[in-house]
């Protein structure tokens, strides 16, 4: 691997602010982000690459890769929950098992956002189409973790809440329907109309970031005590299934995909997991599953791993295979 690539990505200035959300928790400062800025601040990062990803798309030419590239998010959406569902059964729940198989299925969109901003730093160009393959892969690892929790149970497994409403709510919620509806708006944006907001999606994208990261630093710190509670299982499945997926994809996208960038973004979407529309999905249609096994290790170990080490290891991998 690249150390200097490596030293460049943890001296990034909007990695360093996540390292400070987690010193202030240990330190047990009072420094924290407002929850209605924070909020503000993921609905901004999410519009701002949703609209970005739309215009790079209207300059795209529609190509075989950009259909083999959703149909292989989708597969992967559907393939990782079942075998990490598994491998979780040997030691957790049933419960447990699909909602962490649910989550390692879907994707994390700050992990995407902040391996764009990466892209961007190293000047290694993507394309539009990865946000469409992102916000394809969320919903679908919702409804395979659902249904392996229900086929475990048999006939106890079933819901006493609707399907509709676990579709609606896996499908419909606010971060998938924001990123698609961005793209969209994005995509039908002419040129001088996405000019004339550019100070707004381009020009403060980076330092809303880092304050992001900050609030998702401390996040993160208040999760991991309860995540080393649970055992040394799930703190090495929070590293060791990130990256194996990650690397496999990071080998096997180079048989349609030439773009490196796409390829990283590939890589890091099979390696995150989610921790936003997983948990409220399942809080709603799972709630024996618990939450505090299944949102620590997406948050506190494995967004962190991505964002520090798994990125420059996955671009290694991509650089080095052809």
């Amino acid at each position: 691997m690249d150390l200097h690539l490596l030293a460049d990505n943890l001296t990034n200035p909007a990695l360093l602010f996540f390292f400070l959300g987690i010193i202030a928790v240990q330190l047990k400062s009072d420094l924290k982000i407002p929850e209605n800025s924070s909020k503000f601040i993921s609905l901004y990062l999410l519009l701002a690459i949703g609209f970005k990803g739309g215009q790079e798309l209207s300059h795209s030419v529609f190509t075989l890769e950009i259909i083999w590239s959703l149909l292989f998010g989708l597969f992967l959406a559907l393939i990782v929950p079942i075998y990490t569902y598994y491998i979780l059964r040997k030691k957790f729940s049933i419960e447990n098992s699909g909602a962490i198989a649910a989550s390692y299925g879907s994707v994390s969109a700050v992990t995407f956002i902040t391996t764009i901003a990466f892209l961007e730093m190293q000047q290694i160009p993507f394309n539009g189409h990865m946000v469409a393959v992102m916000a394809l892969m969320e919903a679908p690892s919702i409804m395979i973790g659902l249904l392996l929790i229900m086929i475990s149970k048999g006939n106890k497994g079933k819901s006493d809440v609707p399907i509709k409403t676990v579709l609606q709510h896996s499908l419909f919620n606010g971060s998938v329907l924001l990123i698609i509806g961005s793209l969209i708006i994005g995509f039908l944006a002419s040129d001088a109309q996405a000019e004339g907001i550019k100070p707004f999606t381009t020009d403060i994208f980076k330092g809303f970031l880092a304050v992001f990261l900050l609030d998702m630093g401390i996040t993160s710190g208040k999760k991991l005590s309860d995540l080393i509670k649970k055992g040394w299982f799930a703190l090495i499945f929070s590293i060791v299934i990130p990256v194996i997926n990650g690397s496999l994809v990071a080998i096997i996208s180079g048989s349609f995909i030439d773009n490196t960038g796409n390829r990283l973004l590939f890589a890091i979407l099979a390696a995150s997991a989610s921790y936003i529309a997983v948990p409220a999905a399942m809080k709603i249609a799972a709630p024996k599953a618990n939450p505090s096994l299944y949102i620590p290790m997406a948050l506190a170990i494995t967004f962190p791993f991505n964002i520090t080490l798994g990125m420059p290891l996955y671009l290694f991998i991509i650089q080095n295979t052809y």
